[in-house]
């Protein structure tokens, strides 16, 4: 099976090289997904510009883009990116089993969470539409309009990550994600 290798930040081309080395920065490190992407300037600007209108922009907390972006790669089955926000949802204050709990499709003990968490997996199960009982749910929950139209930039920033994945069979370089228990 043919594979995109990632590179270096010295291998990369010279036009994915300063956003790179940005990611790196930010991050704490150079990942095999950014190294990756890097093969190719447009993917990692196009990755680099979403994830920059986020925290430039964004109002959702980072416990709440760390869930959706969970649902979002335990929806694609994408044990990557399961890897790498178990990871980030940790240092967004996630618990353990909070993150389990997400990845295995059970709902969250905070209420608003867990329907921010519903709408992450029904876009991402269904091409982007949401079931009107999950609209119906977040609304009741608290979340603005404003909130679900920003919520759309973490699940279609993780789509991108997993399908380019998927797409570049991209090797695991990281501690992989707990598997859910079995249920009963």
């Amino acid at each position: 099976m043919q594979r995109i290798p990632a590179t270096t930040l010295d291998a990369a081309p010279d036009a994915s090289q300063d956003t790179l080395r940005d990611i790196a920065r930010r991050t704490g490190g150079l990942i095999n997904i950014h190294a990756t992407m890097a093969s190719s300037p447009a993917v990692l600007a196009a990755y680099a510009g979403i994830s920059a209108a986020i925290a430039e922009h964004g109002s959702l907390s980072g416990r709440v883009r760390e869930a959706v972006a969970l649902a979002v790669a335990a929806t694609n089955r994408f044990d990557y990116c399961q890897a790498a926000h178990t990871r980030s949802g940790a240092a967004a204050g996630q618990s353990a089993e909070e993150m389990v709990q997400i990845r295995a499709g059970k709902d969250l003990p905070d209420q608003k969470v867990s329907a921010a968490v519903q709408v992450a997996r029904d876009a991402a199960a269904h091409d982007g539409y949401v079931e009107s009982t999950t609209w119906a749910a977040v609304a009741d929950a608290g979340w603005s309009e404003e909130e679900l139209a920003e919520m759309f930039l973490p699940i279609i920033a993780n789509v991108l990550t997993n399908y380019f994945n998927h797409y570049a069979r991209t090797d695991l370089d990281l501690p992989p994600a707990p598997a859910p228990a079995p249920s009963i």
